[in-house]
């Protein structure tokens, strides 16, 4: 089984990363995330199916609307939401999914791992990038 650090490495090596829950709010997680992983460098895809750009940066309704080179997202949504996450990101073939905590469910992270999709969770992707 891999390990944590393992996974970890592996999702912050990607260059795309989407930021699913990204909010026009900047007090919000999702926004927060969002510009965290943009002033680290990286190419920052927010998902936000009641927003047409966050931040200036074009939003995507969901992971299928994404290009076809995005294969890591962050989710920052409720847990009910993350379920149909789950499904939208085995349908389009990711490869990473960190679910910030308060986003997880049990029934995503079993059907994500299923699909052979690594999955974090427990830990904050914001104590973990660097600007």
């Amino acid at each position: 089984m891999d390990s944590l650090r393992e996974k970890i490495n592996e999702f912050l090596n990607q260059k795309e990363i989407a930021v699913v829950g990204a909010s026009r709010n900047p007090a919000k997680y999702g926004n927060i995330v969002l510009k965290k992983l943009q002033s680290a460098g990286y190419l920052v895809y927010p998902v936000n199916p009641n927003a047409s750009e966050v931040n200036g940066h074009r939003a995507y309704s969901g992971l299928s609307g994404l290009p076809t080179s995005v294969k890591a997202a962050v989710v920052v949504v409720p847990p009910e939401i993350s379920e149909k996450i789950a499904g939208q990101a085995i349908a389009a073939g990711f490869r990473y999914i960190w679910f910030q905590p308060g986003a997880e469910s049990e029934a995503a992270i079993s059907s994500l791992e299923a699909a052979g999709i690594r999955v974090i969770h427990g830990t904050c992707l914001l104590v973990r990038v660097s600007p």
